[in-house]
């Protein structure tokens, strides 16, 4: 289970709205081997792109290389959709390469409200996680909601049986 500060949810979905209509990428890294990371690096989105993300290949190098030099890993890495529902989508399942990883995903589609969701993504099965929100201030909204999608449901093209 995720547990994060909310002043980094926070930080996460500023970015998606600042990003939108283009996706928006980054990580939160913290210890190996927890479920809390410790701080914010908002990522460049190469490709620019509404319904596409993928880290600068030098960005991704650099920042990497900071983890590894304090004893750091990626806790999660988030991605924004902006038009679709908050959930994994055959691309995203397809490239999830750090299985210990926390996948969160920022749903901007509604302006007032941004949609935070996350994942576990290991060998291509998604598998949804409910967030623990700590830190100050947990008692309002802050323009963001936290949901635990069905993983039975068919409505996102990425859950159908094909």
């Amino acid at each position: 289970m995720l547990r994060i500060d909310r002043r980094l949810v926070e930080a996460m979905v500023a970015h998606a709205r600042a990003d939108h209509p283009d996706e928006a990428c980054g990580i939160l890294p913290g210890p190996e081997g927890s479920d809390e990371p410790t701080r914010f690096v908002a990522m460049l989105n190469a490709e620019r792109s509404p319904t596409f993300y993928r880290f600068d290949s030098g960005e991704q190098l650099r920042v990497w290389r900071e983890m590894d030099a304090a004893d750091e890993v990626p806790v999660v890495i988030y991605h924004s959709h902006t038009a679709t529902d908050p959930y994994p989508s055959r691309t995203d399942i397809g490239l999830a390469a750090e299985p210990d990883a926390h996948y969160v995903l920022v749903g901007t589609a509604d302006p007032d409200v941004a949609l935070v969701c996350s994942y576990r993504i290991v060998d291509g099965e998604v598998r949804a996680e409910p967030i623990v929100v700590v830190g100050a201030d947990t008692s309002g909204d802050g323009g963001f909601a936290f949901a635990v999608p069905e993983p039975e449901s068919d409505s996102h093209p990425a859950r159908s049986k094909e």
